[in-house]
């Protein structure tokens, strides 16, 4: 088997001799790599949707950047440096299929002495996020905790947290860490008395720790907005406040839903107020609500999901993490994923969020690629990325498209390109140096890894991970789906195969990959989009719409419904552009790598049974 590094450099060849048509230049010529007239990054909330410019319905999806900002090493950066930061946003386009990013900060290096902000640290972050800006990646970033903060922890501890700094901890008096017989670093959140303590006193403002972070927050923002360029900081799409939030400790009578009425959600505000200050008026906040109101265990699950906060849109974003816990435990969930495994816990995502009248972003999701579980990432990942992706399992999705539901933006943790090579001193012990995983709490859930030339190659799948997904929806989306075939050792799933009725849509498909969505135009005159991933080259790709059917379609113009154009940030990756001026009309779009070179009978033949499908399940 050839490597990924040659893969790439395979597909790339065939994308760049393949695109153009014969007599017609590239419409991008004159333009920066990728750019095209309608392309702007600013991301507003409307309607309970992400849109962009020009009204389109948008879908963040990414990964973490990254892991790499809870250590020590790399001084509370994702990257080492700038060029670091340039290679992984390179590759996190071109193999990994993301066009967003939820970039991590560190307070402990941001407010490393009180009140007094380490510029340096920000130029650093700032500059980092521009590599990802500056490859057509919008970044989100999130100021970052667990377990409150490494201070808490003694040298020879277990367990290790991240987040405030040490005068922070200092400030209190705290008990010694101890967790007791945990399994598993998370118990420190709800059994370590000194995380437990630490975490109240920041909601309670004792010594006036909050309002130290939140003039931190205000002073970070402020100088991001002042250190980017106009356009840079469009791709800015909001600021995560605060990572997995927990009362640590409740007071007398007060209930999780309570905690977050009047204590979480007062927080948000005044960072809220902090945003505009700093001049990010026009961006929403992406917020959590407490860390265990979606847990999958009954035992760990908790009332929640900012039920009376009200209407959140559009300063506001739901902003929600998803692990399976049971299938983490390796106790509660024996066996692999199916099917549809995660259909509920992420309707209860879309749920709230339309509740709340406000778009929703799982921020973070995925499950360990090693150790006595890990078996069962495969599958796991798949479903998670599949109930991203629809309301609905596979096996019910033909049957009921309709009923597909908008399609969830979210970022997988994570894209940490020193994987397997870090040099982390636990909580500062240099007896005890971290240099394989994550080198954080024994995880290793990272996605990409460098080889040994340096280059980055995916640790998973690429056909789990690099998905066709719509990045920006001329209108409303009414279904998706995306049947990834994606393996889980030598055996291919396929949880959502083209039923027996449609049989020229069958013979289309055969045994490639596919994406379908169907969507109601709005009457704007940019394209809906589609990410096409590495494993579509122009040359091995068919679309068949009610805009066209088509085999290796052309490149983008005006003129072209059905055309292909590369993305934003020069990388190589391309997307799928479908251009329907008008305005309420139901639309269909299918994409597929399987047939090679179809006849114009079974594009034909495909188109009509799509068309009267469409017609019965839809209209």
């Amino acid at each position: 088997m050839p490597t990924i590094r040659a893969r790439l450099l395979v597909v790339l060849v065939v994308l760049f001799g393949s695109v153009s048509v014969a007599g017609v230049p590239p419409a991008t010529a004159a333009s920066p790599p990728g750019s095209l007239w309608f392309d702007d990054p600013a991301v507003t909330v409307r309607d309970g949707r992400f849109t962009d410019a020009h009204g389109r319905e948008i879908v963040l999806r990414g990964y973490n950047v990254s892991g790499e900002t809870k250590l020590a090493e790399n001084k509370g950066l994702p990257f080492a440096s700038v060029a670091d930061a340039r290679k992984s946003a390179t590759a996190l386009r071109a193999l990994g299929g993301g066009n967003t990013v939820r970039f991590l900060l560190s307070w402990a290096y941001a407010e490393p002495e009180r009140g007094q902000v380490d510029t340096a640290y920000l130029a650093a972050a700032t500059d980092q996020m521009k590599a990802f800006l500056d490859a057509g990646i919008r970044v989100y970033p999130d100021f970052h905790q667990d377990l409150y903060s490494r201070y808490l922890f003694d040298t020879d501890s277990w367990y290790t947290g991240d987040g405030a700094p040490k005068w922070a901890v200092d400030a209190g008096n705290y008990p010694d860490e101890s967790c007791g017989i945990c399994l598993f670093w998370g118990q420190n959140i709800t059994q370590n008395e000194a995380v437990k303590r630490a975490t109240y006193d920041f909601w309670h403002n004792a010594q006036g720790v909050q309002d130290a972070f939140l003039a931190t927050a205000r002073k970070t923002m402020a100088y991001v907005q002042q250190h980017l360029s106009a356009d840079q900081f469009k791709g800015i799409a909001g600021f995560d406040p605060y990572n997995e939030p927990h009362a640590g400790v409740y007071d007398s009578r007060q209930s999780s839903r309570t905690w977050e009425k009047d204590v979480l959600w007062p927080f948000y505000e005044k960072f809220r107020d902090r945003m505009d200050a700093a001049g990010w008026r026009d961006k929403p906040a992406f917020v959590e609500p407490n860390l265990f109101w979606n847990a999958n265990l009954d035992f760990q699950k908790q009332e929640g999901g900012l039920l009376d906060a009200g209407e959140l849109g559009p300063r506001y974003a739901f902003n929600t993490h998803f692990y399976d816990q049971k299938a983490i435990s390796g106790v509660f969930m024996w066996g692999k994923a199916a099917d549809g495994q995660y259909a509920g816990d992420f309707r209860t995502v879309r749920d709230r969020a339309a509740a709340a009248q406000t778009a929703a972003v799982v921020s973070e999701f995925g499950h360990p690629l090693a150790g006595n579980v890990s078996d069962k990432a495969p599958t796991v990942l798949k479903a998670m990325y599949q109930a991203l992706d629809s309301r609905l399992k596979g096996a019910d999705w033909w049957s009921d498209p309709a009923a597909s539901g908008a399609v969830l933006s979210g970022s997988q943790w994570q894209w940490d390109i020193y994987n397997g090579r870090h040099r982390e001193l636990m909580n500062g012990n240099p007896d005890k140096v971290l240099t394989t995983g994550d080198a954080w709490n024994d995880e290793d859930l990272s996605a990409v890894r460098l080889d040994g030339t340096g280059t980055p190659v995916l640790r998973q799948d690429a056909r789990l991970l690099d998905r066709v997904y719509p990045s920006a929806t001329a209108g409303r989306t009414v279904g998706f789906t995306y049947e990834d075939r994606s393996r889980d050792g030598s055996t291919t799933l396929t949880w959502n195969p083209v039923p027996g009725s449609l049989p020229n849509v069958q013979r289309l498909v055969g045994s490639g990959q596919y994406g379908l969505l169907l969507w109601r135009s709005d009457g704007g005159s940019a394209p809906t989009e589609l990410h096409l991933p590495a494993s579509f080259p122009a040359a091995s790709t068919t679309v068949v719409s009610d805009l066209g059917a088509v085999h290796a379609p052309p490149a983008y113009t005006s003129a072209t419904p059905v055309a292909v154009a590369r993305e934003p940030g020069g990388t190589g990756s391309r997307r799928l552009l479908l251009t329907a001026p008008d305005s309420g009309v139901l639309h269909y779009a299918l994409v597929t790598n399987g047939a090679t070179a179809p006849s114009a009978d079974l594009l034909a033949a495909a188109r009509s049974e799509l068309a009267a499908w469409a017609a019965k399940e839809v209209d």
